[in-house]
């Protein structure tokens, strides 16, 4: 039977990794001790800022750990001492090494939101949405060594909307994960479950993302930048130039187009498009709906025009 004194560590730090953490507190675990990484200067007044494991731990009185490294004897014998019979990641943000992976008797569990060995490594989310995968997923393995190449638990399918950015997505996937997670675990500690080797001919890689990724190259397809600006939402972002300053391109759609317009032009739509202005790209044309000046507020395309009169008919670069 489902053994509730299981001790167990949980390692995360976004957002994503929020539900699998209240998923384990549901299961009643004893949950030794929440790793998440290290307080963060940000903002204009460069204030320190918890992670969101953090703030969510530290609501429902849990230990948390925040080591800048695990890869001391510090951080092995931290977790040595918390005698953990298994542990759970959900984007903790460092790789662990391969003498930690084997304190716990039971492993570390991995929520991976990719169907594997599909967009193994650190941005599998945008990934996903840059190759235009019509179906993504969760999947729940056990980690080794290697990147993402441990055996696999169980997966979930999940369709990728058209309006889909890496953030609406990513939520999606954490709940799905989390609920995952729930029917995985209870299996594992009653030794009721195995996972499953993955097809290492099969695996393909993700690399991961800076700033200078979200420049926009208006001579690209048009599918491929609206996939691009999806993707890199809320983070890193897409940008292009006009008038010599930065404009962040927040929301894109896609329009038929059947006349000639050059890569970069911004020309008016009809209103029968339900746009006001559109891009020109190397094929095809993008109707422009949100965008932010650097310096400025995030705004409507309408709201902006209103504003800059010469918009349309000027070039983005």
């Amino acid at each position: 039977m489902f053994v509730m004194t299981t001790k167990i560590i949980f390692m995360g730090t976004p957002p994503f990794s929020v539900p699998a953490l209240s998923a384990l507190l549901d299961l009643n675990l004893d949950i030794a001790a929440v790793y998440t990484q290290p307080d963060k200067q940000a903002g204009r007044g460069q204030k320190m800022v918890f992670s969101a494991v953090k703030e969510f731990a530290l609501s429902h009185g849990l230990n948390v750990l925040q080591p800048v490294t695990l890869k001391n004897e510090e951080a092995i014998e931290q977790i040595k001492a918390l005698n953990p019979d298994v542990a759970v990641v959900a984007a903790y943000g460092k790789i662990i090494p391969e003498n930690i992976l084997n304190i716990p008797r039971l492993g570390f569990l991995n929520i991976h939101p990719s169907l594997l060995p599909r967009h193994r490594g650190a941005t599998p989310i945008p990934s996903a949405i840059l190759q235009g995968d019509r179906v993504t997923g969760v999947s729940i393995m056990l980690l080794d060594a290697g990147m993402d190449s441990g055996p696999v638990f169980k997966q979930c399918e999940m369709p990728v909307a058209d309006n889909d950015t890496a953030g609406t997505l990513s939520d999606k996937l954490a709940d799905r994960g989390a609920e995952l997670l729930t029917e995985v675990l209870p299996l594992w500690i009653d030794g009721k479950i195995k996972p499953q080797p993955q097809d290492d001919s099969q695996a393909t890689y993700t690399s991961m993302l800076n700033k200078e990724d979200g420049k926009l190259d208006w001579n690209m397809d048009a599918q491929e930048i609206w996939r691009k600006v999806r993707a890199f939402q809320p983070w890193p972002g897409c940008f292009t130039t006009w008038k010599g300053k930065n404009m962040k391109i927040t929301g894109i759609t896609p329009v038929k187009w059947d006349k000639p317009v050059e890569a970069g032009e911004i020309i008016s739509l009809p209103p029968a498009t339900g746009h006001i202005a559109g891009i020109g790209c190397g094929k095809g044309v993008l109707a422009l709906d949100r965008l932010q000046m650097e310096g400025k507020k995030e705004m409507p395309v309408e709201e902006f025009v209103r504003g800059q009169r010469d918009f349309i008919g000027s070039r983005l670069l």
